[in-house]
């Protein structure tokens, strides 16, 4: 008598364990999470240099790179391939240039302020290739430059 006591309980969980799961899907527009060095790289960001002076803005939809010495560019955001330490946005300009914009999880400063920032920057265009430092553009806006 006791083996079907001890089959009981077990029978119950498996009753309880038959219901329907139903699979909750993301919105098909939600973005991937992605994040490098603690930076969520689905909200705008800005890279930036020094010498010659530039910088490129990244938003949910567009790159664009501004630059003292050379023309605007826009492209749209492709999304970063994220791998390891690096993020790596590959696009083509509005004027079919090539811009390589990568991201790279260690810390870097402008040489210009004391401000350090999260990510390090490499913009290639072309035969350019600019270095810098990113960050969200939350960060840029909360720190002061020194």
């Amino acid at each position: 008598m006791r083996p079907i006591l001890l089959l009981a309980p077990l029978a119950l969980l498996a009753a309880c364990s038959q219901g329907t799961t139903e699979k909750t899907e993301a919105p098909a527009d939600a973005p991937t999470p992605a994040s490098l060095g603690g930076v969520d790289l689905n909200q705008p960001l800005r890279a930036l240099g020094t010498e010659p002076f530039w910088s490129v803005e990244i938003t949910k939809d567009a790159m664009v790179y501004t630059g003292v010495d050379r023309d605007t560019r826009r492209a749209a955001n492709p999304q970063p391939v994220v791998l390891g330490a690096k993020a790596v946005y590959t696009a083509a300009t509005e004027d079919g240039a090539e811009m390589v914009v990568t991201l790279i999880a260690t810390e870097c400063s402008d040489g210009m302020s004391d401000r350090l920032y999260p990510l390090t920057a490499r913009v290639q265009m072309g035969e350019a290739t600019l270095t810098g430092c990113a960050a969200s553009q939350t960060f840029l806006n909360s720190q002061p430059p020194a």
